[in-house]
């Protein structure tokens, strides 16, 4: 498959306009306890105070979503373990569950020879290295299963976020099988294709990859980068029947944008995946106050936007018009049906009660914004 071949428009997952969503992680309730710690789920769930810990966390999670008015939900991945960097099981959950990478936590490859230890350095340092010492081959990763724990509590559409992508997992890799970050992610892209495929046959309509991997090219420095980190992604979805999501995040951790790992924004990397068969691009903007919204300008026409118009990197709530007022910022540069509105990243990292006021918070400026273009459409 080339990356021109899906042309057809994106598929629409309800009728609401600008659909209100968030990117995936929510606050884990205070009292859920129970971590995985590198089991396969199918052994961890048969201590049954575990199984029903973990239900009925994704329930609240989602309620809690469904509660704050929010159109499209997630399972809160309450399956994310209270690792390094609050969301480090974002990586560590696909590491330990995918043959080839040893379990330990080593230091960050970042971190070895670091002559400065950088805010960033040490954040890094945090979320730790891993070790690939073999081939990576498919294990109990069982996104499929966990789906269809949430769908039986969501009233509301369901949107999965599959996981880090094949190029974020190889970003903090010792390789000693795998020559380098290209193959190595080459290795992982059927992996995730298999596990998005198994989401679809299990009912799953809206997938969404967590793929820092479009970055990539701004440390290599080599921008041929670009064509095989959009041919990974490529084999990723290739046969996966569902409307696809890729979100380009700006970091996150402990609440951290990990700014200066990242010097140039999306107007840099964006064009270069124009052509990726995705149907829609996740994109941070409310943390820097829409700073790098160019990028849209030239937005294909069968390309959608999921944009970050509330800031999950402070703790401050936002006032529904102080987010009405991100939103049109959006509509500017995109036509509203093509808009859907999010968080800027996951909300793991927050208090809860802050988390559930903020998506309250989007769901009520979505509601402004759609009066105004349904009173600009009746005067028109």
């Amino acid at each position: 498959m080339t990356l021109s071949q899906k042309v057809t428009m994106p598929i629409k997952i309800t009728d609401t306009i600008l659909p209100t969503t968030m990117v995936g992680s929510y606050p884990r309730p205070g009292w859920f306890k129970q971590q995985l710690s590198g089991r396969d789920i199918r052994v961890a769930f048969k201590e049954v105070a575990h199984e029903e810990a973990y239900q009925d966390a994704t329930q609240t999670a989602i309620h809690d979503q469904e509660e704050a008015g929010i159109d499209i939900v997630t399972d809160g991945q309450m399956y994310f373990d209270d690792y390094v960097g609050v969301i480090g099981s974002f990586c560590w959950y696909m590491y330990e569950r995918i043959h080839g990478f040893d379990e330990a936590k080593d230091p960050h490859p970042s971190a070895i020879g670091a002559t400065v230890r950088t805010k960033d350095v040490e954040l890094l340092d945090d979320w730790g290295g891993v070790v690939n010492s073999g081939e990576v081959k498919r294990g109990p990763i069982r996104l499929a299963d966990l789906y269809k724990i949430a769908s039986r509590y969501a009233k509301k559409p369901l949107k999965v976020s599959v996981g880090a992508g094949p190029i974020n997992l190889a970003w903090h890799v010792y390789f000693k099988h795998y020559k380098d970050a290209r193959e190595l992610s080459y290795a992982l892209a059927p992996i995730f294709n298999a596990e998005m495929k198994d989401l679809v046959a299990a009912g799953a309509k809206y997938l969404q990859i967590e793929d820092l991997g479009a970055w990539l090219p701004l440390f290599t420095g080599n921008d041929g980068d670009y064509k095989w980190i959009g041919d990974v992604i490529a084999k990723c979805v290739e046969g996966v029947d569902a409307k696809i999501a890729w979100h380009f995040c700006f970091g996150n951790a402990w609440g951290n944008s990990l700014s200066s790992l990242f010097p140039k924004g999306y107007e840099t990397v964006l064009p270069h995946f124009f052509d990726v068969p995705v149907d829609q691009f996740v994109l941070d903007f409310a943390n820097r106050e829409m700073a790098g919204l160019e990028c849209l300008k030239h937005l294909p026409k069968d390309k959608e936007v999921q944009a970050g118009v509330i800031d999950v990197r402070t703790s401050v709530i936002e006032t529904p018009e102080h987010v009405a007022g991100r939103i049109r910022k959006v509509l500017d540069l995109v036509p509203a049906e093509r808009v859907y509105l999010s968080t800027d990243c996951g909300m793991k990292p927050l208090p809860r009660m802050v988390a559930k006021l903020k998506l309250k918070a989007l769901a009520d400026a979505a509601k402004l914004v759609r009066g105004e273009l349904k009173g600009a459409s009746a005067s028109a």
